[in-house]
């Protein structure tokens, strides 16, 4: 049997049969699974079973299960996550064919490689949802590396996808496909109208949604009860290519619209859509609401009738058949192994259908190519494998400006980014940064990343048909998918030892600080996978842009002081958070994140332009140093005794700090030091021996902070609860700050010279009662 790159329905009507017996199999597993644990979600796992069987067996995905690690197999996302247990089912049906045909025949095809890790065998649904095995919903990692993308959060996973199909399609592999599984509840989700147009107007004809249409979710209302229309006309305004059927239990008519779909020879950059109407529970005697996520009673009158099904059908009987006594968690793992195993007897004792599964994946997985025609990455030089050339002390001159040049730091940032591209263009021949923002591209200065720098013109937009090479992706107001559009690129590996090495994008996206949460849930999910995926990811740079107070004129709606917080919501050493207060130091800092092992780097800007400094005149370390995280910008007067340290962040209080420095180094009031603190993560990265030259714990002990943001987002920063006391910060009266002149904010906020030189007089006054507080 051979695979066609075109199946035709003639050729795959022949195995229906197989089909049906092996979605029996599949149904079994979900059952046994859910039964033993008592928690998961049946209904919508059984209504995707037929789809996911054509899908998966020739007429939709070219795929290898063997190694889902293959840089240029289809991608499978399941946006409706809580539907996993599905697709565990059908990978242990699948491998267990091949672990038969494998012991029978010896011959190397059927196996897998690395089997005790990467192979998802029944045994393994013996634990669902237990530490160090399946999770409840969808993970990419160890023996579910099929799933491309951590889901189940209601839509998340389908901005992934989107951008997981532009990774592919820049790389000029478009036929590369990425499959994303939803339903009709999940699709309400305002993310699903969002990746509609952004899919559309990126072109991504190979984007394909599986659409279950159930009608049904967890509550008793029917979706038909609260939502107009129905798939067609939830897909087809926005452009996409639709298909589908009202019979989503019957092969044909699936395979006749999955060929319409995905096998179209003519897509015309239009993404695709092919829906099934199903019953949410079918063939599980429970049905609609009522299957979604409870399963039937351990061993109830409802969990045999199921089993009576299959008895019926294939003349097995599961031991123990009627009784319905719940022996427990533990002694019921005994008993469900034993009818895995009843199960199992029937695909073992059918030649015919092993073959049929073992012979369709091993033909699948080798109908994937190693490397396409039209692959644009294939330069010897791979940019992302050695990070030296993003040395800070290699970086030209030209990214920074002189002494006494007012400039914004957001533009240290779009010169940066032209550099950076540039840098790709000359050594790679095409961009490494994919840059999106929400229609604020040159507002958040991310359109860097198109410009030119030097003799290099730029790489421009993206457009869909004039320029696909382009690095800048046209975006409307797509705050959400937008994040999870940059995160998909970094997902995408296509390095042949996609273990050792990442080829593929680093994304970029752009917004008001204020709406910074609105990126957090995609970000949080990559940071999970980036964790345990055995497979090398990308980077993403989180571009917080007009944050603080200093974005007085749009007023408190669009200014970040406490929204930027959720730029912290991560594990310690998985995000590096980045404050450069003035143009020059943007490039080291940024370089330094971007050559650490981080995949997430977090930039915060601010709209004004400052003076930059003359740091030689005033005694203040380089901007270079910047990429340390902290630097001393006033040690103490050794002639006079300490009075304390102040930490300072941010662009406004930070010009406000240059603003007294003069008087602070005459003498002239406290003596205090002063240290810069741009990032805490960069500044941990560093040895002891610096960090102690900077901040020493004694000096420490004896701080607070100057911040244009929350005093609780420096809380890496405070030593104590006395330090925080102190702070001088924008929310000093918690209270929300309202709107003006840059000049009035500043002064509402307390950052302006004034205000801090009475806070910096209050601290050093008050320091022998502060530090007696600490005392024990």
């Amino acid at each position: 049997m051979q695979i066609a790159k075109q199946p035709r329905f003639e050729s795959l009507s022949s195995r229906f049969a197989h089909w049906q017996k092996a979605a029996d199999l599949v149904d079994q597993c979900i059952d046994l699974m859910l039964n033993l644990r008592q928690s998961g979600h049946p209904g919508g796992s059984r209504s995707k079973v037929p789809m996911l069987i054509a899908s998966t067996l020739g007429a939709g995905m070219r795929w290898d299960i063997r190694h889902p690690e293959k840089a240029f197999g289809d991608r499978f996302i399941l946006v409706a996550g809580h539907c996993c247990p599905a697709v565990y089912a059908l990978l242990a049906v699948y491998n267990e064919a091949l672990r038969i045909r494998h012991e029978r025949t010896r011959d190397a095809r059927f196996l897998v490689p690395n089997a005790a890790e990467r192979a998802l065998y029944w045994e393994e649904l013996l634990w669902l949802r237990h530490k160090g095995h399946l999770p409840g919903h969808a993970e990419m990692a160890g023996n579910t590396l099929f799933f491309k993308f951590n889901t189940g959060p209601s839509g998340h996973g389908m901005p992934a996808a989107v951008g997981e199909a532009m990774a592919l399609k820049h790389a000029g592999v478009g036929e590369v496909r990425v499959f994303a599984v939803e339903g009709e509840g999940g699709h309400t989700a305002g993310a699903h109208h969002e990746c509609k147009n952004s899919a559309y107007g990126l072109g991504l004809d190979n984007l394909i949604v599986l659409f279950d249409w159930n009608d049904h979710g967890i509550d008793p209302n029917a979706n038909s009860s609260v939502v107009h229309g129905e798939p067609r006309t939830w897909y087809e305004p926005y452009g996409w290519r639709v298909a589908g059927t009202k019979k989503g239990e019957d092969y044909g008519e699936i395979s006749r619209a999955l060929l319409a779909i995905v096998h179209d020879e003519r897509p015309a950059g239009r993404p695709g859509m092919v829906w099934f109407e199903t019953r949410k529970g079918r063939g599980y005697h429970k049905f609609d609401y009522h299957s979604h996520g409870t399963p039937h009673k351990r061993n109830s009158e409802l969990f045999w009738k199921c089993r009576a099904d299959f008895q019926a059908r294939y003349g097995v009987e599961f031991a123990g058949f009627g009784d319905l006594a719940d022996p427990g968690e533990e002694q019921g793992r005994v008993q469900s192994k034993a009818w895995f195993e009843t199960v199992f007897s029937v695909l073992r004792e059918d030649r015919e259908l092993v073959d049929h599964l073992s012979d369709t994946l091993v033909e699948l997985g080798e109908s994937v190519p190693t490397k396409p025609k039209g692959f644009r990455l294939a330069s010897q030089v791979n940019l992302a494998r050695d990070p030296s050339w993003l040395a800070p002390e290699r970086l030209p001159a030209q990214l920074f400006v002189a002494p006494g040049t007012k400039a914004p730091n957001r533009q240290g940032f779009a010169t940066f980014g032209a550099w950076l591209n540039a840098e790709a263009a000359k050594h790679m021949g095409r961009p490494l940064v994919l840059a999106c923002s929400a229609d604020l591209a040159d507002s958040t200065n991310i359109s860097g990343f198109a410009k030119a720098f030097g003799d290099f013109k730029g790489f421009d937009w993206y457009e869909r048909n004039k320029h696909p090479e382009g690095a800048l992706l046209p975006q409307q107001i797509t705050e959400f998918t937008n994040s999870g559009l940059v995160v998909g690129l970094a997902v995408t590996n296509m390095a042949s030892d996609p273990e050792q090495e990442f080829l593929g994008y680093w994304g970029a996206c752009s917004t008001y600080g204020s709406f910074s949460y609105l990126k957090y849930g995609l970000m949080r999910l990559f940071s999970q996978l980036a964790q345990d995926c055995p497979l090398k990811v990308g980077k993403v740079i989180w571009v917080v842009g007009h944050s603080g107070p200093e974005t007085a004129e749009d007023s408190r709606t669009h200014f970040g002081i406490f929204a930027p917080g959720v730029t912290q919501l991560f594990p310690a050493g998985h995000v590096i958070n980045l404050h450069p207060w003035e143009h020059n130091e943007v490039a080291p800092a940024l370089a330094a994140a971007l050559a650490s092992d981080v995949p997430i780097v977090v930039l915060h800007l601010t709209r004004p332009a400052v003076s930059v400094p003359d740091r030689a005149k005033l005694g203040v370390a380089p901007y270079l140093d910047a990429a340390r995280g902290a630097y001393v910008v006033k040690p103490h007067d050794p002639q006079r005794p300490k009075q304390g340290t102040l930490i300072v962040q941010g662009t406004s209080t930070t010009e406000s700090v240059y603003a007294l420095l003069p008087r602070l180094l005459a003498g002239e009031g406290p003596n205090v030091k002063l240290v810069q603190a741009v990032s805490w993560e960069l500044f941990q990265r560093q040895p002891e021996s610096y960090r102690d030259s900077i901040l020493p714990h004694a000096d420490w002990f004896d701080s607070t902070v100057i911040t244009n943001g929350a005093r609780r987002l420096m809380h890496d920063w405070l030593p104590h609860k006395v330090a925080e006391r102190y702070a001088m910060c924008s929310d000093w009266d918690d209270r929300w700050r309202t709107g003006g002149s840059v000049e009035e904010l500043k002064q509402e906020a307390r950052i302006d010279p004034e205000s801090l030189w009475r806070g910096i007089e209050r601290f050093a006054v008050e320091r022998a009662q502060r530090l007696a507080e600490l005392r024990p």
